[in-house]
């Protein structure tokens, strides 16, 4: 009821329908009521009247059985002679017979031989007729209960569609718009939402085309550069300096060559080159001495694109190698867990990170804070790289604190 707007509203449908009802009944009772009791006391003191007469004096009990036999109502007589009640006390509360002849003696004559004769309304027949329209006003609550709730929820599915394309944006996919149903408030909303989608898709779509024209006009300045730097003498003290450029030139390839890869896997251009591996085979030939290989020995064969899994796993441990703790190294593991699924875990015993923060560390260019700077290696695409290769493999991608350390999972699908 607290999260759902359909519910508070068929809640408040229902609240109404009682108020209104209760009310009217209550209110049309009341008017009803008073009146009715007016014009009809001379006419029922009337009627009173001549079926007490036709009762006799002293009242006779054969006639007042007929009576009570022809007509829905009951006779108790009290007297010196007569001792009868045509509905004895037998019900659950008490009573045989509706007791409005207490009203000022309305239903009660004394004859003249002094007995006292009360009459009052049969209720038995009507008895089991409660039941029946109390059923009846169930079901017809339950009946007007679902259509007030297909009725709100045919008039809330313009939310439905929007809270659905907001998902969908925020994944990155925008080739479908949010159908607009309606030309009311909810479809002006789904518009604008619309709008703002296609807003949003341009200006990354600027961003990307940015990103891979820069990436493609710096590879040969920085090839040039390469060949001019090689050129230099190998002797002497320009050598450290060539040894220096050398270095800065290789990771600006470097950047290069994951931006487009990036934007690349991003975009869903790159197609997989999908080949049965060995998880494990490919671990042990990217991981070097620095780091614990814990290689379980019944992982299955894969379907992985070769080419990107290495560059994933050689990120993973690049990365726990910069941030980990000098003093041990860092632990790669391909296990296989019970749902058939095959997890490669990377974890380093650094200092890890805010738990605020995990959820952002595969974001492109982020660096949490000073302890995973620039001045450590890297420009923070490594994680963002990373998963995007698992998510091509259809992998979940998940980055954790150890305590101590931070720890990557790749969880692959079962085969």
């Amino acid at each position: 009821m607290r999260h759902s707007l359909k519910a508070r509203l068929v809640a408040l449908f229902l609240l109404l329908a009682f108020a209104l009802g209760g009310a009217f009944m209550f209110g049309m009772q009341k008017a009803l009521g008073i009146g009715w009791r007016d014009a009809a006391r001379p006419l029922v003191s009337d009627y009173v009247d001549r079926l007490a007469a036709d009762l006799g004096s002293p009242p006779s009990v054969d006639r007042a059985r007929a009576l009570t036999g022809r007509l829905p109502i009951t006779v108790r007589i009290e007297g010196p002679q007569v001792q009868w009640e045509s509905h004895p006390t037998t019900t659950e509360d008490g009573r045989a017979h509706d007791r409005w002849a207490r009203d000022d003696g309305l239903l009660v004559r004394t004859s003249a031989d002094g007995h006292r004769i009360a009459f009052g309304l049969n209720v038995q027949p009507w008895r089991e007729r409660p039941r029946i329209w109390a059923w009846s006003t169930l079901a017809t609550l339950l009946l007007l209960t679902w259509v007030a709730y297909k009725f709100v929820r045919r008039l809330l599915r313009p939310l439905d569609d929007i809270r659905a394309g907001a998902q969908r944006f925020g994944r990155g996919e925008f080739t479908q718009a949010i159908p607009v149903r309606r030309n009311d408030e909810l479809g002006e909303l789904a518009e604008d939402v619309n709008t703002m989608a296609r807003s949003i898709h341009q200006m990354l779509e600027a961003k990307r085309a940015l990103l891979l024209a820069i990436s493609h006009e710096l590879r040969s300045p920085l090839t040039r550069a390469r060949l001019h730097v090689e050129l230099l003498p190998e002797g002497g003290e320009a050598s450290v300096r060539r040894e220096a450029l050398l270095r800065e030139l290789q990771e600006m390839a470097d950047l290069v060559t994951e931006l487009l890869e990036s934007e690349r896997l991003g975009q869903g251009h790159a197609a997989l080159q999908r080949e049965p591996a060995d998880l494990g085979e490919l671990v042990r030939e990217v991981a070097n001495d620095g780091v614990t290989l814990e290689i379980a020995p019944d992982v299955p064969r894969l379907e992985l694109d070769r080419a990107r899994v290495r560059l994933l796993v050689r990120n993973l441990v690049d990365n726990a190698l910069r941030h980990g703790a000098a003093a041990q190294a860092p632990t790669v593991r391909v296990a296989r867990e019970a749902d058939g699924s095959v997890v490669l875990g990377v974890r380093d015993f650094g200092p890890g990170v805010d738990e605020g923060v995990l959820s952002q560390l595969a974001e492109p260019f982020y660096r949490p804070d000073a302890s995973r700077e620039r001045g450590t290696g890297g420009v923070g695409l490594g994680l963002y790289l990373s998963r995007l290769v698992a998510q091509a493999h259809g992998a979940a991608f998940t980055v954790r604190n150890a305590h101590p350390g931070l720890e990557v999972l790749v969880r692959f699908p079962a085969p």
